[in-house]
């Protein structure tokens, strides 16, 4: 039985969200249904899936669809047949919500299996590439889409023994921004999302892996946001709401964590975002941090 007094913000929308049996991917798909779309989930594992499909339609208003798929978003060939069944069972699609992904292994670079390093790139960046290949081709025919893609630590600072998270989180949310100009004229938003420090099956994996592993530092804050509860989930999930819904039309190209930024006042600033690099990657020179040296006279 869906739930009253939510805003349905996402009513007749149809989108995907991968990753979406446990965790955060749960969260964004539970938050979706409540809004009023069409969700397709996907996951690895059939039986969580199936566990999270099942929740899901007990949400779901009559003739509101929820379905769900076994997928490798490394794999094409799952990556087709999810996109083709969707756009099938709905007609067309609005939304991707490109969660899924995966620590990889911690440890130094040269110690770390090398099948498993380029694993991780190949989910978590060559993953979300496929899908947005996928979903492009009717976004553009609709002239309309919205394409999120989720982050994390490593897009925006070093996580030293975590070089293969790292890099292809860095390598996802500049591929988006790349992505994001290539596709304004199509009136496609595409953009990332910073949840903040998830107390999820991947804070487990950071712990599990020990200090040895992921250096000292880094498991000693993984060890306190354990305790602290971390992020809650409700926050990236309901900024994926709104950045899949027709208020923040217009918002292209940008990062935006769910915890610091104002991201509901977003649409009263859409000229400065446009116009400008508020919420992107860039390179820090000496000026932005009050040094007098560094600009060639």
């Amino acid at each position: 039985m869906a739930l009253s007094g939510k805003p349905r913000v996402l009513e007749k929308r149809c989108a995907i969200v991968t990753g979406a049996s446990l965790g955060l991917g749960f969260a964004i798909a539970q938050k979706y249904v409540e809004a009023g779309a069409d969700v397709m989930i996907c996951a690895r594992s059939g039986d969580s899936l199936q566990a999270a499909h099942a929740r899901l339609r007990e949400l779901a208003s009559p003739g509101q669809s929820v379905l769900a798929q076994c997928a490798d978003v490394s794999n094409p060939r799952d990556v087709t047949a999810l996109v083709e069944r969707a756009l099938g069972e709905f007609g067309r699609l609005h939304v991707l919500v490109n969660n899924a992904g995966i620590t990889g292994p911690a440890g130094a670079v040269e110690d770390t299996d090398w099948h498993e390093w380029l694993h991780t790139l190949q989910v978590n960046l060559l993953g979300s590439v496929l899908l947005c290949r996928a979903v492009l081709p009717q976004f553009k025919e609709s002239a309309y889409g919205k394409i999120i893609q989720l982050s994390g630590g490593g897009a925006t600072k070093p996580l030293a023994m975590l070089s293969a998270y790292a890099a292809s989180k860095a390598a996802v949310i500049r591929f988006m921004e790349t992505l994001a100009e290539e596709t304004r004229p199509h009136r496609i938003d595409v953009n990332s999302i910073a949840p903040g420090t998830l107390n999820t099956r991947l804070l487990d994996q950071f712990i599990a892996a020990g200090p040895d592993r992921i250096g000292s530092a880094f498991h000693a804050r993984s060890l306190r946001e354990k305790q602290q509860g971390g992020v809650p989930l409700d926050k990236g999930a309901e900024l994926a709401v709104f950045l899949g819904s027709a208020g923040s039309d217009g918002i292209t190209g940008k990062l935006i964590s769910a915890v610091w930024d104002p991201w509901t006042a977003l649409p009263e600033h859409l000229e400065d975002l446009r116009r400008t690099d508020v919420y992107t990657l860039r390179r820090i020179v000496p000026a932005d941090r009050g040094l007098s040296w560094g600009t060639v006279e």
